[in-house]
């Protein structure tokens, strides 16, 4: 009987739904293969194979390869009856699908489409083995014309061309929007006069993959607006595609925004010739990667070595006797382009003016920013750097204290003080989660109070968390500019560097967001709007938006390219869109700049951020969402298997986000009754949401810690390397080098796990089985509160009872070893109880959570004494557990405490001597 209707809302995306379709086509060709003629298998099989054709038809209409083309051919066999071809053709397509290996060599694609006189053609046979990609053509025209058009770009190709390309035609706006959506290896796109809006071919399979797709409705448009629309949401939406526009408006008549939206504007008279070169000309500078190269070249040289580098070229090496082992590992090339040289293709990365320079340039375009600069000592140093530039002694910082250790010891070098904002606790699973947007404009408008706000410099806060916790960067940057319209913002997006491909993420990065706020508030749309708020507000209600006349976008966002796209490791970048840049900020950033960066860069990293930035350019998007894709297949897997969510919960949107924060009320990603939920309005709306590709998985009920199940499971039988534990959780992440085999041995794993857990319940005694299970008790009920950060110490309050404190005077204060002492933990609660109050001298990090619990001048609580009590973990920084806590002894803070009180008076005085004068 005819197979089951296929259910697209079990596959997250259309490639899953499309790789599942051809391996159907293929298990079904193969059986009506086998089956006798004329029975009842044949016809079952028959019929089924032509429900499938025709469902996957409405995909593949959106893919140069198999299209449509070789689509019908396969239709044609079947009514033919030729059954053994028919099986045999569909698994060789299905065989170049799921290997991908048609993106390298696609002339046997040419050959079925224009006929096997192309094989003994010496050309094509030149062309083999070339990076393919496809061109979108928005034009709509009949199938005559389409294979018209084929012909002609494909006499166009000759064997020097770099690239090769395949061909998607559109016919309406809806279907480019879908082709957009859908197909990854499309790199250019050009838009052939007026489009009609409405696609005359949308199919109940693909509706729930394209919502965003039907929610925008443009139908009201005339036609002949559609296809500069269209250019614009590409510029938005999947920006490093080039975009060209063929038209008959005459050069006068075309409007600002056309002009702004297309790479290259065409008329209808001028011949394809020069759209072809045109691509191709667009693909290759695309395709440059001006330091690498330029490595590359200097590697070729034959050079003499007078440097200050004895590794260089190899010569140390290659010719040692006792580290040539060491060569043979690296390779060659690996010392050939070591060297010091700034000169003969090579830059300096202090003061670029060649190739770094303009690979510095060429990312800055691919992420969206106004300037990037590589920093090749991690985002450590790269957060250092723009606290320093940024903020001076006495400047106040709102900050979230669970954020990197590298920004506050920046705090304690810029001399800033720290306004500490508490993340929301996730107290089941020893974690904080993020920052309420309440309590920044409380934290704001109590130093306003103060009168404190002209001080206030900068808001940092970490996005996304190592948990994959994302804040909506877009509403907090319009609520905290509408109380402090020049706030300069540092959004730490370490763990994000692969979210500007990809537009659900792309919407709540710094630099995208900076780019449209930047549009927004100059427009004369928003000054109305604004004008009306204004007009609506009560007699002591304050605006909730940005004075257009006033209001500033500064942003700067540091990344660590190599956690997740392809960089040697401590590869960062520091982007920035700051329109106070030159005028403000240019000289003091430079000079933090060549404060923290060596004069001696590792020129391999230099070369990796270069290449990376070409691959997120042409592949970006595509590996971003097949990460996202691995991820949800991981959690869909532990979810649905009986053996695996015996011991293993995979934790989802309502494990780390309140409800009140989740205005979408998105619970969960997938469910395995529901499947799919989508989470576009989430990503939209909602305060917080949570990145996929941070798996969280609950072991609470294997009665095994965290660092434990890592190191004695994971890593000693697996050799599986995760990065993230707490007492009850280990934290595994996907990334764009993440492949169904990886996630397919880690489920394996899992399941070995799981095995052998079994085999250890079963043979424990009455006596080992209490121990376990009280063991479990304390991993999945009793959980030790995590505590709120407590105050600064009155001698190191900026003013008293008021947000803010003097970390670095606490900090170098405990350079002079007189000012402190050690007091035993067990000691510290007799002592609070008995009226002593106990300073923190240093930070005090524990890993995990892996950020301080104390800070220099922070008092210290109760509940952090009971939390550091109740760790189990292994390593904390700035503890020394043979000694105990470093505290500020009591007489140094009274004398601290009498200078603060002098030091007050005295700039009061100022003050008040400056406001007489």
């Amino acid at each position: 009987m005819p197979g089951k209707k296929t259910d697209s809302s079990h596959h997250y995306n259309i490639a899953q739904l499309r790789v599942e379709f051809w391996n159907k086509l293929k298990a079904e060709s193969t059986k009506l293969e086998s089956s006798n003629r004329g029975s009842v298998d044949e016809k079952n099989h028959k019929q089924n194979l032509e429900k499938l054709l025709k469902e996957i038809k409405g995909v593949e209409s959106y893919f140069a390869f198999p299209g449509l083309f070789r689509l019908n051919a396969l239709h044609e066999m079947l009514s033919r009856q030729e059954h053994t071809a028919l099986a045999n053709r569909i698994a060789e397509i299905t065989k170049h699908l799921v290997s991908e290996s048609y993106r390298v060599s696609v002339d046997f694609m040419e050959e079925e489409e224009f006929g096997s006189e192309l094989s003994e053609n010496s050309e094509s046979k030149d062309r083999l083995n070339k990076t393919y990609f496809e061109v979108l053509f928005l034009d709509d025209i009949s199938s005559q014309e389409e294979s018209k058009l084929r012909q002609e770009m494909r006499d166009l190709r000759v064997s020097s061309d770099q690239f090769n390309y395949g061909i998607v035609v559109q016919r309406s706006f809806q279907d480019a929007m879908i082709a957009l959506l859908f197909n990854y290896n499309i790199q250019a796109v050009v838009v052939r006069y007026a489009p009609p809006y409405h696609s005359k071919k949308i199919t109940p399979l693909i509706k729930p993959f394209i919502q965003n797709v039907l929610k925008l409705d443009l139908s009201s448009s005339p036609r002949t607006d559609l296809g500069p629309i269209l250019g614009g949401l590409i510029r938005k939406i999947r920006p490093e595609l080039d975009t060209y526009y063929v038209t008959d408006t005459s050069l006068g008549n075309l409007k600002d925004s056309t002009l702004k939206s297309f790479r290259r504007i065409f008329y209808r008279a001028e011949d394809l010739q020069e759209l072809h070169l045109t691509i191709l000309r667009g693909i290759s500078e695309r395709y440059e990667t001006p330091f690498f190269s330029a490595i590359k070249e200097y590697s070729k040289k034959p050079t003499g070595i007078f440097h200050a580098m004895p590794i260089s070229r190899g010569n140390s090496v290659f010719k040692s006797r006792w580290i040539n082992d060491f060569g043979n590992f690296y390779g060659r090339n690996m010392f050939l382009a070591e060297t010091s040289s700034t000169t003969g293709g090579m830059d300096s990365l202090l003061q670029p003016t060649g190739s770094l320079k303009k690979a510095q340039k060429m990312a800055s375009d691919a992420y969206g920013s106004q300037q990037t600069f590589f920093v090749t000592n991690g985002t450590s140093t790269a957060n250092k750097i723009v606290v320093q530039a940024l903020v001076k002694p006495g400047d106040v910082i709102l900050i979230d204290r669970d954020c990197h250790k590298s920004h506050h010891y920046g705090l304690v070098l810029a001399g800033a003080f720290p306004v500490y904002l508490d993340s929301y606790p996730i107290e089941e699973y020893s974690m904080y989660g993020a920052v309420p947007l309440r309590q920044m404009k409380e934290k704001l408008l109590k130093l306003k109070e103060a009168g404190r706000l002209g001080l206030v410099k900068m808001m940092l806060l970490t996005n996304c968390t190592f948990d994959g916790l994302v804040y909506n960067v877009e509403k907090v940057m319009q609520e905290i500019l509408a109380i402090k319209p020049d706030m300069i913002f540092l959004w730490d997006e370490a763990w994000f560097a692969f979210a500007g491909f990809t537009y659900n993420y792309k919407q709540r990065t710094g630099m995208f967001v900076a780019q449209k706020l930047y549009s927004k508030y100059r427009s004369r749309s928003y000054r109305e709007e604004y004008e009306n708020h204004i007009k609506g507000l009560g007699e002591n209600e304050d605006p909730t938006l940005p004075d257009p006349d006033r209001v500033k976008i500064r942003v700067y966002s540091t990344q660590s390219t190599h956690k997740t796209l392809s960089s040697f490791r401590q590869g960062s970048m520091i982007h920035i869109w700051d329109e106070d840049f030159r005028r403000k900020s240019e000289n003091t950033f430079m000079e933090a700049y060549m404060t923290h960066t060596s004069t001696s860069p590792n020129y391999q990293m230099l070369a990796s951020l270069d290449a990376g930035r070409r691959q997120v350019q042409f592949e970006g998007y595509e590996l971003v969402e097949k990460s996202i894709e691995m991820a949800m297949v991981l959690r869909a897997k532990i979810n649905d298997h009986p053996r695996l969510n015996k011991y293993f919960d995979v934790l989802t949107v309502s494990d780390f986000i309140p409800k009140k924060y989740r205005e979408s009320g998105l619970s969960e990603y997938y469910t395995k009754k529901e499947g799919w939920n989508r989470m576009e309005t989430a990503w939209e709306k909602d305060e917080f949401v949570l990145d996929p590709t941070k798996i969280t998985l609950h072991i609470g009920r294997t009665g095994v810690d965290g660092d434990t199940f890592k190191n004695r499971y994971l890593m000693d039988k697996f050799n599986i390397q995760i990065n993230k534990t707490s007492r009850n959780t280990v934290l595994f992440m996907t990334n764009i080098g993440t492949t169904r085999g990886s996630v397919t041995y880690l489920t394996n794993a899992l399941l070995k796990i799981a095995d052998e857990l079994d085999h250890e319940f079963a043979s424990l005694s009455v006596k080992e089985n209490k121990i376990r299970q009280n063991r479990i008790h304390s991993l999945t009920k009793d959980f030790p509160p995590l505590p709120d950060f407590s105050y600064f110490h009155n001698s190191f309050q900026a003013v008293p009872g008021v947000p803010g404190g003097n970390i670095r005077e606490a900090f170098f204060l405990a350079y002079n070893e007189d000012n402190y002492e050690y007091v035993p933990l067990k000691e510290c609660l007799p002592a609070m109880e008995n009226g002593r109050i106990l300073v923190a001298s240093s930070f005090i990090i524990p890993y995990p959570p892996g950020f301080p619990v104390l800070v220099p001048g922070q008092v210290v609580s109760e509940e952090i004494i009971r939390f550091l009590t109740a760790l189990d973990v292994s390593e904390i920084h700035g503890y020394r557990g043979d000694l105990g806590l470093r505290i500020f002894k009591e007489n140094v803070l009274n004398r601290q405490k009498t200078a603060t009180s002098i030091g007050g008076m005295a700039k009061k005085m100022n003050k008040d001597i400056i406001n007489e004068s």
